[in-house]
């Protein structure tokens, strides 16, 4: 494993009025790893994704990706750079073809001679080739979910973060996502960051979880030390919880 890490975030505090949605939240992804990022509802997650990927600007704190400040850098150069993302609303592009809304995002990184070439890699990759030609308002929520993360990767990131990517899904959905998302690590070799509440899917693909509880990290480890760390079990079913545990 490469001792660098490509995504470094330090001390990152993000300030609504007087809510602090991030408090001091560290965390280091390095090259090849899948890492999860787990948390009660409202406990900081898509707030964290949005300020490394530039939708939102820090209060303060610093984001490094493969060794470069870009704290406070626009999401289209953040992308430009190498970091892409999927976002839990799939209503985006609803009245274009799967491959008309994959070309969006393969633009991104790839002049117009080889958007089309990207954009046939990830249909093909993703088993998206008997709806490429279909309006993406009028598939099924499983299916956008796939497009989704296809649009994601039309942009060749280095790192892939996915925002609740397994939300809504059938075990069986469930399932073939993962399957993609393991491929995508182990064949393309792209380093993935989950925030997810779909504990099948981060423990079953994730080797580092993170957690965050109320805006700060309150714990980091393997699945199992995960599931069995007291201040996780707390922050999750209560304190009666954890004294039973």
């Amino acid at each position: 494993m490469d001792l660098q890490p490509i995504l470094q975030v330090s001390n990152l505090t993000v300030q609504f009025g007087n809510l602090l949605a991030n408090n001091d939240v560290n965390l280091e992804i390095f090259p090849g790893e899948i890492v999860g990022l787990i948390g009660p509802n409202g406990a900081g997650k898509t707030t964290c994704f949005n300020a490394i990927t530039g939708l939102e600007k820090p209060t303060s704190g610093k984001i490094t990706f493969k060794g470069k400040d870009i704290t406070g850098w626009l999401p289209h150069k953040i992308c430009q750079a190498g970091m892409s993302r999927t976002f839990q609303v799939t209503k985006a592009f609803a009245h274009m073809t799967v491959a008309e809304a994959l070309r969006v995002g393969a633009y991104n990184r790839h002049s117009e001679k080889n958007v089309q070439a990207q954009v046939d890699r990830v249909i093909e990759f993703t088993d998206l080739r008997d709806c490429a030609d279909k309006k993406c308002g009028d598939l099924s929520l499983a299916t956008l979910r796939r497009i989704e993360l296809a649009r994601a990767m039309a942009t060749d990131p280095e790192l892939l973060l996915l925002d609740e990517a397994g939300a809504g899904l059938n075990a069986t959905e469930l399932a073939g996502l993962m399957n993609i998302l393991r491929r995508l690590n182990q064949e393309q070799h792209v380093t993935l960051c989950v925030v997810e509440h779909v504990m099948q899917m981060v423990m079953g693909i994730c080797q580092k979880i993170f957690v965050l509880d109320s805006g700060v990290m309150i714990a980091s480890g393997n699945p199992q030390e995960i599931s069995t760390n007291d201040k996780v079990i707390e922050a999750y079913l209560g304190k009666r919880a954890q004294h039973v545990h």
